[in-house]
């Protein structure tokens, strides 16, 4: 195997070369063709080779491929803003655009501290999170993120913000209701509230649907308007990370369409581009806009990259596609018969706990025990036994976390790109279940020894 001069997320594992994408496949230099059941990092919505978005791409090149947002503004960036206002919820019509998921959320942390500086009230900096989500790698988007295991190595340098739970009602409800559950976790969160003191509370941030932190963990109808009300009582702004599940995933154009709640400040990312570029945003509601556009008429956060004119060119055709094509519905059609024959194998496996999820975002979590729902040692590593048995199906899917402490379990999540058909939808469950009829195999001789 050659020298390699790139730092990739194992050091001394060899990762295939693609080569190109068509559609829902990718294929490598060997010729092995992969379903990408996970759109990569959930990331690639409308799938690879698309004509449409390869044109948009060559003709602004051809136009201007950068300028620096503190010199000039473009048409493209401009008609872009104007799409997510669009597109977005209730009044969440300003928007700025970053580079990655994880500016988004630290650019919405910063907005909502920025607000209430604005507004003459200096002393709410904290942010609350939840336990069990995951909102970036940059330090601010780390220190709201409860992902135990990204946070270890830093955990001395990050707040520590996380302190609520997701709602988890597979592992909750313990003969609780749903709407039981849901109003426990609304008093947890007014009793971090009144613990910390609303008076230094920013804001309070949240998955709509956990991702990689939970396996697709997905709260009730209720959840929502219940936390937001809480918040609404305190004065503590609501943000929305819908970076993983944004631009059509859970068959809404936003998660949060699903619940009717609309958040002061929303993040998104992954498919506002579908892949073809970096880009991603801080999507502000009109109201929170106000004390700035009244103020100090800027908000302190910037990037190189902000705006830029080929990225804008690139999220604007990609949006359009999805909206031209009816990708949105087609979404919540097609995650219908997904979670469907994933709830028909998990009836024969002796593995799958719980499905879950909206739309192409199905959450798939293991357990040792389905009586008990008791997971499985960390020894067996099951998660990463999952992924490459499907690897060697030529499916794609996505590791998560689980379990009761958020570390010590395991799930993985299904997203391949909303093009997909129902006979690709076949294709993919047909590969995934003998990846997983093989993995159980496995652990069942495992066990006997």
């Amino acid at each position: 195997m050659p020298r390699t001069y790139l730092i990739k997320p194992v050091l001394d594992q060899y990762y295939s070369c693609i080569t190109h994408g068509r559609g829902i496949y990718l294929y490598d230099e060997a010729g092995n063709k992969y379903i990408d059941g996970s759109s990569g990092a959930v990331t690639a919505s409308i799938g690879h080779g698309v004509q449409d978005i390869i044109e948009a791409m060559d003709m602004q090149a051809k136009k201007i491929s950068f300028v620096y947002r503190s010199q000039f503004s473009t048409r493209i960036a401009e008609d872009l803003a104007k799409k997510m206002s669009d597109i977005s919820p209730g009044d969440l019509n300003w928007s700025f655009f970053v580079n990655s998921g994880s500016e988004a959320t630290e650019t919405t942390m910063k907005i909502a501290i920025q607000y209430w500086q604005e507004k003459g009230i200096k002393t709410k900096t904290k942010i609350i999170s939840r336990w069990m989500s995951y909102h970036g790698i940059t330090m601010g988007a780390l220190s709201m993120s409860g992902h135990i295991s990204r946070r270890e190595r830093f955990e001395t340098l990050l707040d520590r913000y996380p302190s609520v739970s997701a709602p988890y009602y597979y592992r909750d409800a313990n003969g609780r209701t749903t709407e039981q559950c849901d109003d426990y976790y609304a008093a947890e969160l007014e009793k971090e509230i009144l613990r910390v003191g609303s008076e230094h509370i920013a804001a309070f941030i949240a998955e709509p649907i956990v991702g990689a932190a939970g396996g697709a963990l997905t709260p009730s109808k209720d959840y929502f308007k219940k936390i937001k009300a809480v918040c609404e009582q305190y004065d503590v702004l609501f943000i929305a990370d819908e970076v993983m599940t944004g631009v059509g995933r859970t068959g809404k154009m936003f998660a949060m369409e699903h619940f009717g709640v609309v958040p002061d400040i929303m993040a998104t990312g992954k498919g506002m581009s579908a892949g073809y570029t970096p880009i991603a945003a801080a999507v502000v509601s009109e109201h929170v806009m106000e004390p700035i556009l009244q103020g100090s008429k800027s908000i302190m956060s910037g990037h190189t990259f902000s705006a830029n004119p080929q990225s804008a060119a690139t999220a604007l055709a990609v949006i359009n596609y999805i909206e031209k094509n009816n990708l949105v519905q087609k979404s919540a059609d097609n995650g219908i018969y997904l979670k469907e024959k994933i709830n028909r194998l998990a009836e024969k496996s002796k593995i799958i706990g719980d499905i879950r999820g909206k739309g192409l975002f199905i959450g798939v979590e293991f357990v040792k025990n389905k009586a008990t729902k008791e997971t499985f040692p960390r020894k067996f590593d099951l998660v990463n036994q999952i992924v490459q048995a499907n690897f060697e199906e030529e499916l794609l899917v996505y590791p998560a976390n689980a379990g009761e402490d958020g570390l010590n379990g395991d799930a993985v999540i299904l997203a391949p790109p909303l093009t997909i058909s129902k006979a690709e939808i076949d294709d993919l469950v047909a590969r995934f279940t003998r990846s997983l009829e093989r993995v159980e195999r496995s652990i069942v001789r495992e066990l006997v020894q």
